[in-house]
């Protein structure tokens, strides 16, 4: 499935509103204002929350924590120690975890399990910025890639900001 996903620029939070390829909106990721940390509702259109994003303070690098139903569905990390290529690892329980790599500040990344590319993110197509395409294979957990790509672009702007 593609979705195009843009972050809004005039909001208090950190806010994302996701489209599906026929350019009707599908998700809301509403970003608390003034809260110690990022803190984030990723919703369905009626309101539903389908996860929570929640930054970890006390972690060594970006990290966050995405919750589904109350209980944790992963925890996405930037690894500090690469040698060429900047890499985000997605931890889930059990043996699916996921991997994104490329250039995240161009948005231009994969993730992968093992060596299976299940999602393609890429800004190329869209010239305005905070704005960028996802394509998730057939059979993966959208909600939980797209999730991951708001954290990503969380941290990455984060560092661009500060460096």
């Amino acid at each position: 499935m593609r979705y195009i996903m843009k972050q809004k620029i005039l909001s208090l939070g950190n806010d994302f509103r996701i489209r599906n390829e026929a350019g009707e909106d599908v998700f809301l990721v509403d970003g608390r204002a003034l809260s110690i940390g990022d803190k984030l509702s990723f919703q369905d259109m009626a309101g539903k929350e389908l996860a929570f994003i929640r930054q970890k303070l006390l972690a060594w690098g970006p990290t966050y924590e995405i919750y589904r139903d109350g209980s944790l569905a992963a925890v996405v990390k930037k690894k500090l120690f690469t040698l060429i290529h900047c890499r985000f690892s997605v931890d889930v329980p059990g043996p699916d975890d996921l991997e994104a790599k490329g250039s995240f500040l161009d948005m231009e990344y994969a993730f992968s399990r093992g060596d299976e590319q299940v999602a393609e993110i890429s800004k190329r197509w869209f010239a305005w910025s905070d704005t960028y395409g996802v394509d998730i294979r057939d059979g993966e957990d959208d909600v939980l890639i797209l999730a991951a790509t708001v954290v990503i672009d969380l941290a990455c702007h984060r560092e661009g900001r500060q460096g």
